[in-house]
């Protein structure tokens, strides 16, 4: 999907800060960090978002999420604390649509966000 900014950044024709990838996954520092530490973690298939998840996607899931958890372990969130979000569809703030986590930590995390 050309005009997806993920793939496209995927692709490498955006660059971005890429933190990590693997055959399924890629991360990346948002541009806008909300925390000092700000990643999204998104499929390199594009999927628009969790609405779009198939039953046979469990596996995909499940790997986004432990490479998350990864990458806060990496950080040294582990002990602190973290949040990992994902939003879907525009009333829920969705502004990618991309399936993508946002891996926040670094600083105390209010509730509720937003």
């Amino acid at each position: 999907m050309s005009t997806c900014l993920f793939c496209r950044i995927i692709d490498r024709s955006i660059p971005s800060t890429i933190v990590y990838e693997d055959e399924h996954a890629l991360a990346f520092q948002d541009i806008h960090p909300q925390a000092p530490v700000h990643l999204l973690v998104i499929p390199r298939r594009h999927i628009q978002s969790v609405q779009e998840l198939e039953g046979t996607d469990g596996h995909l899931l499940g790997h986004l999420v432990q490479t998350c958890v990864k990458l806060s372990t990496q950080r040294g969130l582990g002990a602190s604390g973290y949040r990992i979000v994902t939003n879907s569809g525009p009333d829920a703030g969705q502004t990618v649509f991309h399936l993508h986590f946002h891996l926040l930590g670094g600083r105390p995390l209010g509730w509720p966000p937003g």
